[in-house]
């Protein structure tokens, strides 16, 4: 009888104890004090709205600038066609490179938060100067007389680009913690939390794109016909509101510690294994060095599970006989704990699928050229109404608005049914068929090409500089199919780069991930130089004239299609193989 009561109250103890315990988060999250977060109270849904109230807002400032950003510098700055072009994409290319400097700081030092607070007010301070620079008569050039337009001077240039750079930092602690902060408020550990994470970047995403409908629509009418002041300092007040409504949510968050230097850490598992490169593995990996105690050495990260492969690593993790002997394990850079190295390991094993990411981003660059390019040469009217070619990528924003509801309440459930994965789709099943739609959008684009091309032949057109008369219109299925990939591939990025990236370098892979946008930007221009070299030899006309009837740009549609094909397979081969970050 006293064994039963004496079972029944160890029973009870561990129930209250595991009740206890589920009542704080397991992923080593804390409150804003520092202290263990409950669950009941912070994070969850209840934090998400601050965090995309931020981002819409930050993305309607950023895209309310980038989006006419040329139209400015041409028309008020009177800069040359190719001056303010080389400008604007020096100053978008920054923008993309920066979020590396922000991630490291946030990873190392002040945590997401803090640097998403800092770097805030920075953009602020770019978005007020930039605006003063469009509105005091001091700062700007005169208006033309006629067709003489005065040069801005070095002090009107110097006023403008410091708000533009400036800005240009801001986005730099912006972009690689916003997304990471927002996942952060769902627990790893928790079944439940874990799959609305995979909603939170649906909409995450959802939300950076009605910033960018509001500013390609409305903020850019205004630009035109209300004037720069206004049109750069609506961006600036939202730029406010962004930072209002991230500190509003101060109270509900979850926060990760920051973990130290992870380019550090990187460099410390190089030179300890150089170091012990003639030490033998053991063959039970629990023979490796790891700390004792249940969390990781590393501040802010769980500990990760040993792998098999790059065991040429795993030497900056045995014990030698001087170390055993002297019990002094405190040199980092001679050894190095498990979970450390396969710190290392997780950033080589996501290398090819992050590659495979620069091609797409590639065909991605093609809606704000070529796409546009295009539709310059078609009927660009609807009875006594003209569509600006430009303003057809709003169907891929629209495209992105209308996809991200029905793959999050829709495709996710009845694929959960097949797959049986708590998201419908893994990450990387996400980011193939994005890659897929890719080669589809392509696909779709070349053959708008060919029937422009062969109307053009058939009305005689070819060597006239003129529109062939086929609707503009037949350029949406091309800019909606790409939206599709977008909700695929570039939020399977966000996913993935966040899921499987170690905990204490979260914010560095969002921005490797962020930097496939500007790689791809080049890589554009570069197979665009190469197929102007090759296809004009011998004074052919090429691919790509000036007189895009002469040409034949749907070889270069055709191109960037197998492209993508042959990445889609390269992408497939390194998904198969990728191993699962394993954490306690």
């Amino acid at each position: 009888m006293g064994s039963q009561e004496e079972e029944r109250s160890l029973l009870e103890d561990g129930l209250l104890q595991n009740e206890s315990s589920n009542q704080y988060t397991g992923d080593g999250s804390v409150d804003f004090h520092g202290k263990p977060v409950l669950k009941r109270n912070t994070g969850n849904w209840r934090a998400c709205p601050f965090i995309l109230g931020t981002e819409g807002c930050e993305r309607l400032a950023y895209y309310g600038i980038a989006t006419n950003l040329v139209t400015y510098l041409t028309t008020k700055l009177h800069e040359g066609n190719a001056s303010a072009a080389r400008n604007v994409t020096t100053w978008q290319g920054t923008c993309y490179l920066t979020p590396l400097i922000g991630a490291v700081i946030a990873d190392s030092y002040w945590g997401r938060y803090w640097t998403i607070a800092a770097f805030s007010t920075i953009y602020l301070i770019g978005m007020c100067t930039l605006t003063l620079s469009a509105s005091v008569p001091a700062f700007k050039p005169a208006e033309c007389v006629g067709s003489e337009c005065p040069s801005a001077t070095p002090a009107q240039y110097g006023v403008f680009f410091l708000g533009l750079y400036l800005i240009a930092l801001g986005t730099g602690g912006i972009k690689p913690c916003v997304s990471s902060f927002g996942a952060d408020q769902f627990d790893d550990t928790d079944t439940r939390e874990r799959v609305k994470k995979g909603s939170f970047f649906n909409w995450f995403y959802f939300s950076i794109n009605i910033g960018a409908l509001i500013s390609s629509s409305f903020l850019v009418w205004i630009q035109d016909n209300a004037g720069w002041g206004l049109g750069f300092g609506i961006p600036a007040l939202f730029m406010g509101i962004a930072i209002a409504s991230f500190f509003s949510g101060t109270p509900l968050y979850r926060f990760q510690k920051p973990g130290g230097s992870p380019v550090t850490r990187m460099w410390q598992v190089l030179v300890a294994s150089i170091h012990k490169r003639n030490m033998v593995v053991p063959k039970e990996s629990n023979l490796l060095y790891e700390t004792q105690d249940k969390i990781s050495a590393i501040e802010g990260s769980r500990k990760l599970e040993h792998t098999d492969e790059l065991k040429c690593l795993d030497k900056a993790a045995v014990l030698s006989d001087a170390e055993i002997k002297s019990g002094d394990f405190s040199n980092p850079w001679r050894l190095c704990t498990v979970t450390q190295v396969e710190e290392f390991k997780i950033l080589i094993r996501m290398f090819p699928i992050w590659a495979t990411g620069i091609v797409f981003s590639a065909v991605y660059a093609q809606m704000s050229t070529l796409f546009v390019e295009q539709g310059m040469m078609m009927d660009t009217s609807i009875g006594s109404f003209t569509i600006p070619p430009a303003s057809l990528s709003s169907f891929d924003v629209i495209s992105v608005i209308f996809w991200v509801p029905i793959y999050d309440r829709v495709i996710v459930p009845i694929a959960r049914k097949f797959t049986g994965k708590e998201r419908g789709f893994s990450e990387l099943q996400r980011m193939g068929i994005g890659l897929f739609i890719s080669v589809l959008c392509m696909s779709a684009a070349a053959l708008v090409e060919i029937n422009r091309l062969q109307l053009a032949r058939e009305l005689g057109l070819v060597d006239e500089d003129v529109a062939v008369p086929i609707s503009i219109l037949w350029q949406i299925p091309q800019y909606f199919l790409l939206g599709a990939a977008e909700v695929f591939t570039f939020i399977g990025q966000l996913e993935f780069f966040y899921d499987q990236s170690p905990d204490a370098m979260r914010s560095l892979c969002s921005a490797l991930s962020l930097l496939t946008t500007a790689l791809g930007n080049y890589l554009s221009s570069l197979i665009l130089t190469i197929v102007t070299y090759l296809t004009t030899q011998g004074g052919s006309t090429g691919w790509i004239p000036d007189n895009l009837n002469e040409g034949h740009l749907d070889y270069f549609f055709w191109l960037l299609a197998g492209l993508s094909f042959i990445n889609l397979l390269f992408y497939a081969v390194c998904a198969k193989k990728y191993k699962q970050k394993k954490a306690s």
